[in-house]
């Protein structure tokens, strides 16, 4: 089985930690110390949460100012758009930031949730029925 693992720098690695389980990430615990965690999404989709000193560890370049500047944007399929908004409802609770408002193309609802660091998650919901051409 093919696997993906994002790992993300982040300040503070157990209020990060808390703030991805807001939005429906799990711990395991397996893969998870004090500098990082290892924050699950499905069977195949993993993010680990490393404190900058482990991540440092792995890179030659500087870290990127993720607060200011985007360095990447990660996006999450949901169930529903029911199912998009409890994901970033939940992330807002938690301290999260909502840069935009929702986007609508017809056949795709996304919206974007910002952890403490400023790394950028897209949430959408996409229905192929409704895609332009698809009848």
């Amino acid at each position: 089985m093919k696997q993906v693992f994002i790992n993300l720098a982040v300040k503070d690695v157990q209020k990060s930690m808390d703030f991805y389980t807001s939005l429906g990430f799990t711990n395991n615990p397996q893969f998870s110390d004090e500098q990082g965690k290892c924050m699950v999404w499905s069977d195949s989709i993993f993010v680990m949460l490393l404190s900058h000193e482990k991540f440092n560890g792995f890179i030659k370049k500087p870290l990127a100012d993720t607060k200011n500047n985007i360095a990447a944007l990660f996006a999450l399929s949901a169930e529903s758009l029911d199912k998009v908004n409890e994901i970033v409802d939940n992330g807002l609770k938690a301290g999260g930031s909502e840069p935009t408002p929702m986007t609508d193309y017809g056949f795709m609802q996304l919206r974007r949730i910002e952890d403490f660091d400023g790394h950028t998650w897209e949430i959408f919901f996409m229905d192929m029925t409704k895609m332009p051409g698809q009848e």
